[in-house]
């Protein structure tokens, strides 16, 4: 392991981890958490997004889509991003998300993007450098900080590839401040036109197919309130207030 520092905006995530590293590995210009522990892709697509070629491609790809249908991509009124706030992208892959909730907290706040991925993180502090960006190597499953620790927390369009989505969702709702907002987008919703076509071809892709039904219904179990579930185009989106 090297000595480089951390970076101003990792050194801002060192203090909000539950444990704090000895010696914090950033080698690669994120906080790797989980050392030499392998990914576990979920199926065929999670494991080409996670390959050096998917990374590349995933964020031109993603900026694209935006661009032609501004309005799916768009996050909820409800759930924009306080300014100087801190808030959290689950699964943030090339990390052009989570760019965009720093430019939106502004400098006082902190954006931090969580992916399992080498490839894709390595993308993402290449690409996206500012001192109130940072990304995190760790598992969604069991997010490395405190509980009530973010002012948002988002997962876009990442949930329907990884293993025990229900678990990810509960780590979100944790680390979630009480009276702060969720918001959740999959590109996954049960009988749309991937859904549709997987089960046409047999095709075996590793994701999960939610209905709104049942992301409400998981939000609810993890104790969040206010459920909002809308579709966009191919797009299921959740929005979910914490009680106060």
């Amino acid at each position: 392991m090297s000595d480089q520092p951390p970076s101003p905006a990792v050194e801002r995530v060192l203090p909000l981890l539950t444990a704090r590293p000895a010696k914090p590995d950033v080698r690669h210009g994120y906080l790797d958490l989980l050392g030499d522990r392998p990914e576990q892709p979920a199926g065929p697509v999670q494991s080409f997004w996670e390959s050096p070629l998917g990374s590349h491609l995933y964020d031109p790809a993603q900026a694209l889509a935006r661009r032609v249908l501004p309005s799916w991509y768009r996050l909820p009124t409800r759930a924009r991003p306080p300014a100087g706030g801190r808030v959290l992208d689950v699964g943030c892959g090339p990390g052009n998300v989570t760019a965009q909730l720093g430019r939106a907290v502004g400098p006082a706040g902190l954006a931090i993007g969580v992916d399992i991925s080498r490839p894709m993180l390595a993308q993402a502090a290449r690409a996206q450098r500012a001192a109130n960006v940072a990304f995190v190597r760790a598992d969604a499953r069991s997010l490395p900080f405190p509980d009530g620790t973010f002012d948002l927390v988002t997962s876009l369009a990442s949930l329907q590839l990884v293993p025990a989505p229900e678990s990810v969702l509960a780590a979100m709702a944790r680390v979630l401040a009480r009276g702060a907002w969720l918001a959740v987008m999959v590109p996954t919703p049960r009988d749309g036109l991937l859904h549709r076509g997987t089960r046409m071809f047999g095709l075996r892709t590793g994701m999960t197919f939610f209905s709104a039904d049942e992301l409400a219904g998981t939000l609810h179990a993890v104790g969040m309130r206010a459920v909002h579930t809308h579709r966009a185009g191919p797009l299921l989106w959740a929005t979910a207030r914490k009680p106060s």
